[in-house]
């Protein structure tokens, strides 16, 4: 029988503290989604609501088929940078005339609307989505343009928004751009480089500069509705594909569009009927992971639960334990696994995911990297068994897998550890974190006494005395810089994943993904790997 066995004791005070501690957790969590939900704030809500528009994410589940999932992404966007939490826009994958496809949507109860660095990462990140997955890209634009105090950090980099656009078009991915509101400067190329654009009668602004920069460079007079309203550009300049009297007449025309892309998936749905959910109850992930990661968990109990009926047949259980890798199916679709068991990565841990990596790549199965890793083991017996050059095989394979990637970081994910189990910088197709979860180079005690060590010997090379004081002080800043640098929320905010979500939402997440990345084909590499240093 290869269904798992769960060995998890719901009644353990272990458990109890466990639960009680990621609760906590995820109870900050929405303290802060709660931000990105508020927008600008009920001032500047009332005032859009006012004005008889619809809020960002109500248009949204206007454009969504009714009771289908919404998957949104990077909602924590720009958390503890000085913009507001979520980036002014709102981005996300839902179904649309039965079409899965990636939403983004401008908030102009933010600013307006208007895009700063955060936003823009936002709605790159987005794009690369859309590009990956081979699926429609939707854009609901609402905005004044840049936010100009940061323009600097915007007009270079954002070029590569309008490159996108074209970019999408010509792989035959399509492109729908509705316009609530303004979209001016560079934001009208955004209905300009669509493939089909929908504007609203008295309401869509579409112009390269507005009146008070015309009269400036020209001086020429205009008003907005000649310059670049929507029945100008329905019946003049052509931009405007169809003209809708309203928001809701606008998003059925956006509904009736993506009808009619003949947009196919390439591989066929599962039956929901032929799937069978896991053997054990989801909740009760809550209670897996310890607060003090330094204590090891056992992944299986993780995979039990998330995969279809808790079965897994396990690849190399008694060979490199401290990685757990195996073969299973999540909602009907076949998956590879690789979940990290004691933390550390040692030599054989690493060849069987190596090994492991290839036979997906020839068997076309996506695979699932579950973290909870402190790194690659050091030390002069691991140095001398090759643990670098193991560590690199394993590294490789990952880099040049193109089978598809999804990761999940339920714990620690630190060091070269990282980027073995596909960080981000590996390119994952999708990358969630748990309120769990911490990420750096090293742990915060771990950095703090590296540079403590190094500065100690510094002050002994120069013959001067070490100030033992100093010192405490010096760790005691630098371990709590590290530990707030590491915690979810604050790489979130930085895009480093693509959302934190909820341990119980973890099946539901990845079987989104999974539907997702079924649009485009998924080939793995025949013998394209790197050299491996055998």
């Amino acid at each position: 029988m290869t269904v798992l066995h769960s060995a998890l004791d719901t009644t353990s005070p272990d458990y109890a503290e466990h639960r009680a501690e990621m609760l906590t957790k995820l109870a900050d969590l929405g303290t802060e989604h709660a931000k990105a939900l508020a927008g600008g704030g009920e001032k500047y809500v009332a005032r859009h609501r006012k004005r008889g528009k619809l809020l960002a994410r109500e248009r949204i589940e206007l454009l969504l088929d009714p009771d289908t999932p919404f998957l949104e992404l990077s909602p924590l966007a720009a958390w503890g940078s000085d913009y507001p939490v979520g980036a002014s826009m709102v981005t996300g994958i839902g179904v649309v005339e039965g079409v899965e496809c990636v939403v983004t949507a401008n908030d102009p109860t933010v600013r307006g609307g208007a895009s700063n660095p955060w936003t823009l990462k936002k709605a790159l990140r987005a794009n690369r989505i859309a590009y990956e997955n081979r699926l429609p890209l939707i854009s609901l634009v609402e905005s004044g343009g840049a936010d100009l105090p940061s323009q600097k950090e915007i007009f270079i980099p954002g070029g590569a928004l309008f490159r996108d656009l074209t970019r999408l078009s010509a792989a035959g991915i399509p492109t729908v751009a509705v316009v609530f509101g303004n979209s001016t400067a560079g934001g009208a190329y955004v209905p300009g480089m669509s493939d089909h654009t929908v504007m609203i009668r008295e309401r869509s602004k579409v112009f390269l500069g507005g009146p008070p920069l015309v009269k400036m460079a020209t001086g020429e007079e205009s008003d907005d509705e000649s310059l670049g309203g929507a029945e100008m550009h329905a019946r003049h300049s052509g931009l405007a594909d169809h003209f809708a009297v309203d928001e809701p007449d606008a998003i059925h025309r956006a509904r009736r569009i993506v009808a009619r892309l003949n947009h196919r998936k390439a591989y066929a749905d599962p039956d929901p009927a032929s799937v069978e959910p896991p053997k054990y109850d989801e909740d009760e992930l809550l209670g897996i992971v310890p607060g003090d990661l330094k204590i090891p968990f056992d992944p299986r109990e993780v995979v039990a639960r998330i995969v279809d009926g808790s079965d897994f047949d396990e690849f190399k259980p008694l060979y490199g334990p401290s990685l757990v890798t195996g073969w299973a199916t999540l909602y009907g679709c076949p998956v590879g696994v690789l979940a990290n068991a004691q933390g550390v990565l040692f030599s054989a841990e690493s060849q069987k995911a190596a090994q492991f990596i290839q036979l997906a790549n020839q068997r076309d199965i996506p695979l699932v990297f579950l973290h909870n890793t402190t790194g690659y083991m050091v030390g002069k017996e691991y140095e001398q068994g090759g643990i670098i050059k193991h560590g690199a095989m394993m590294i490789n394979a990952v880099a040049n897998s193109k089978v598809p990637h999804l990761s999940v970081l339920m714990g620690a994910s630190y060091g070269a550890g990282h980027y073995g189990m596909c960080g981000r910088a590996y390119d994952p197709r999708f990358l969630f974190a748990w309120p769990s979860a911490k990420s750096a180079v090293m742990g915060p005690q771990q950095l703090a006494g590296v540079l403590s060590i190094v500065a100690s010997g510094s002050a002994a090379a120069k013959g001067k005395p070490y100030d033992e004081h100093g010192d405490a002080a010096l760790r005691a800043m630098v371990e709590a810089q590290i530990e707030s640098e590491s915690l979810p929320a604050f790489l979130s905010g930085r895009l480093y994943d693509d959302g934190v979500i909820d341990p119980r939402d973890t099946r539901t997440v990845l079987g989104l993904c999974l539907s997702a990345i079924r649009t485009a084909p998924v080939e793995g590499v025949r013998g394209g790997f790197g050299v491996f240093r055998m």
